[in-house]
């Protein structure tokens, strides 16, 4: 195992990684911008190092100074997290130049899995199904009408190098395509560096659910079940379940053997998740893969009693999977939700500020909660960075179960200093479509003013 981890990352995945690896007996180094200096959450490394001003591209960002910081601290291996140089492939390949290993895929996976359409492809020819579309990126927007044609009308058309809604458009017809598609490679190339586009037919009413799977260097290739992220707003996942109760028993064990057979065919490694959107006629389709760590893993760590950060810490120490697909067994129902410094009443506007008391019991029901965090009262929520602030994950025997411990926390919880997003979980976990189980990535189940003009 390594000596020394480098954790190339903030807030509260920065803390996740940290501790896994101090369980393991692994020495931390963290980095901190200089807006994170003296930040709660640096405290929990063996050392920090300052990577630069406030701004990400100044810090976090800097790929060639965190490796630099890396070599001059004897970190013999970097964790990335996820966001800022997690799906990196230029990253992991630095890291494999100065022998230090990257905890995550190998660069030409990243390269591969970072592209929606070489992505389709392989996972197709690995047996998966993928969604009616172009074949690749479209040159130009006769090719792109051509193919949304062929696929069918109402169709999206989406950005081949990024996500969370940015280059995508919903067309429904021709005109709409030859309108749209300047405007979707404009934003495209704005946002990722590329203004490559494709087109994929436009599935009302799906459902979102994700598989987890893990590789190792020896071929072995396992999944953890699956999670269901169909509460999103404008393409951000707000709820996070496991198992999904859109999915048989049958269906589950399926889709996830073809996901752990995939993985093992595309030769990957390490933590991946695998999307699918599941049409309302049940069919289920290949969306994308996510080349590291996702933000809802706890949902599966709870449900199935696996450390997943400590397999990565394995797998990238070229160690077997600790387990075989026979020991994973999923036991009760898991619901996390992540709660943003931001307040839903304005239209999800950000909150930074300085946290005056921050508390969240964990024993106000049925079931266990856990919540995965890096800040205490008295910390200073920066502007600069992503918004989220804790995840709050409830484990119980039933669903039922799960969603009365999370609204029960979530009651009990006293944040104060900056708005949060506690009382749309709170209107989440008490409608009657969530509660249901009946509810798709269309509208937010109980907070009906967010709805979303296209559902993915």
């Amino acid at each position: 195992m390594f000596r020394t981890l480098l954790v190339a990352n903030r807030g509260e995945v920065a803390v996740r990684v940290a501790r896994a690896a101090k369980e393991l007996g692994i020495r931390t180094v963290g980095i901190h911008s200089e807006a994170d200096r003296g930040a709660s959450w640096t405290k929990r490394f063996d050392e920090t190092v300052c990577v630069g001003p406030g701004p990400s591209r100044d810090s976090y960002l800097r790929l060639e100074r965190i490796v630099q910081v890396a070599l001059q601290t004897n970190a013999t291996a970097v964790h990335p997290g996820w966001g800022f140089l997690a799906e990196n492939a230029r990253f992991a390949a630095l890291c494999e130049q100065h022998g230090i290993t990257f905890v995550g895929p190998s660069p030409r996976s990243m390269l591969e899995m970072g592209l929606k359409s070489p992505a389709k492809r392989a996972m197709r020819a690995a047996g998966l199904p993928v969604i009616p579309g172009s074949d690749g990126p479209c040159a130009d927007v006769e090719i792109a009408v051509r193919a949304a044609d062929s696929a069918g009308y109402p169709v999206i058309l989406k950005a081949d190098a990024g996500g969370g809604g940015r280059g995508m458009r919903l067309c429904a017809d021709a005109s709409t395509v030859r309108a749209a598609f300047p405007q979707a490679s404009a934003e495209a190339a704005s946002a990722f560096g590329s203004g490559a586009v494709y087109v994929e037919k436009y599935l009302t009413g799906g459902r979102h659910i994700e598989v987890q799977v893990l590789g190792d260097r020896y071929g072995n290739a396992v999944h953890l079940y699956e999670r269901d992220c169909s509460v999103q707003r404008n393409h951000q996942k707000l709820v996070e379940e496991s198992p999904s109760p859109a999915l048989s028993q049958a269906e589950r064990l399926e889709l996830g053997t073809q996901a752990a057979a995939a993985c093992r065919a595309v030769g990957y490694r390490n933590a991946g998740t695998i999307e699918f959107l599941r049409a309302p006629s049940g069919e289920l389709y290949f969306l994308e893969m996510n080349t590291r760590l996702q933000v809802e893993h706890p949902v599966t760590e709870m449900i199935t009693g696996i450390d997943i950060v400590k397999e990565q810490l394995g797998i990238a120490a070229n160690r077997p999977l600790s387990f075989r697909q026979e020991d994973v067994i999923a036991k009760g129902h898991a619901i996390e939700v992540r709660v943003n410094a931001e307040d839903p009443a304005q239209n999800f506007r950000p909150s930074p500020g300085v946290l005056e008391r921050f508390e969240i019991p964990l024993d106000r029901g049925p079931g266990r909660v856990r919540v995965d965090t890096h800040v205490e009262s008295g910390d200073e929520i920066p502007p600069h960075y992503d918004s989220l602030i804790a995840k709050v994950i409830a484990h119980a025997a039933t669903r039922a179960e799960a969603i009365e411990t999370l609204a029960r926390t979530l009651s009990a919880a006293r944040i104060e200093g900056v708005a949060t997003t506690i009382p749309l979980h709170l209107a989440v976990l008490a409608s009657a479509e969530f509660r249901s189980g009946d509810y798709d990535t269309r509208a937010i189940p109980g907070w009906k003013s967010a709805r979303s003009p296209i559902a993915i």
